[in-house]
């Protein structure tokens, strides 16, 4: 697949919004991308099948680079719960590991964009949801967040996200402050990001061996131009989430989410032959 001058164009005006949706929401900008990727690369002539694959490695591995400039200033504003953090990674990494290097290469076209459509529409309900948690409720001991670490990094895994469409909402369901738990999730994008990419190499090695442009289902020139622009708008997006009011950030996710779930919705039921 060529690397024309409007593809390139397009990666970075894709690479600026996803990480400046990274910043603001604490998503990674994988989630906003693999709609958009999968036009691209459908458009690009590349096989249908692989197309799903490549888009969600592909922004999975940008959100290694985003993620870090997002973490960090999230970071100078004090808002990242470090420990947090280091509890949910262990699980998050095999998670990650498995659903990047198992499961990512058995899924089908169809069976993927339907797995995406529904947890992100999901994520999107959670978000618009007026009903407060119960004061008591805290985030689980070790155990419990291993197994919740191991849940997001496997689902963000098979979805190309970096997890925040299910750690933010989880983290306000168990009272932890939205700005706190979008910063949070910015810093664990990273631990998601590594483990799934690795799996996502190993397994697009084995599945469709070396073609050009591709390591494994990762498309890297366009990754080189995605993360050009990423990194740069993540830290504007940080500075927004910390300036806007809480309800404003909270409408933005839903509707961002529902909008990405219809896509992929429809995405699924034409390669299911339905519509």
């Amino acid at each position: 697949m060529t690397l024309t001058i409007t593809m390139i164009i397009a990666l970075l005006a894709l690479g600026a919004f996803g990480g400046f949706m990274a910043g603001l929401l604490g998503i990674g900008g994988g989630m906003v991308l693999v709609p958009f990727l999968t036009m691209l690369f459908t458009w690009q002539q590349m096989s249908g099948d692989i197309a799903v694959h490549a888009a969600i490695a592909t922004s999975m591995s940008m959100i290694m680079f985003t993620s870090l400039s997002s973490m960090r200033a999230h970071h100078k504003q004090g808002a990242v719960l470090w420990p947090v953090v280091f509890s949910l990674v262990p699980g998050i990494i095999l998670g990650g590991l498995l659903a990047g290097g198992v499961a990512f290469r058995f899924i089908s076209m169809a069976w993927l964009a339907l797995f995406f459509a529904v947890f992100v529409g999901y994520s999107g309900m959670n978000m618009l949801r007026s009903k407060k948690p119960k004061a008591s409720r805290q985030l689980p001991g070790v155990a419990g967040r291993t197994a919740v670490g191991t849940g997001i990094g496997f689902i963000s895994g098979l979805v190309g996200a970096g997890g925040g469409f299910l750690s933010v909402p989880f983290m306000v369901w168990c009272n932890v402050p939205i700005r706190n738990a979008v910063a949070t999730s910015a810093a664990l994008g990273f631990p998601i990001a590594v483990g799934n990419s690795i799996g996502y190499i190993t397994s697009g090695i084995e599945k469709i061996g070396i073609q050009d442009g591709m390591l494994g289902y990762v498309y890297w020139p366009g990754l080189l131009v995605l993360i050009t622009m990423s990194v740069l708008m993540a830290p504007v997006g940080a500075k927004c989430a910390h300036n806007w009011p809480v309800d404003r950030l909270k409408r933005i996710f839903a509707l961002l989410l529902f909008s990405i779930s219809a896509y992929m919705l429809y995405k699924s039921l034409t390669a299911f032959g339905i519509i």
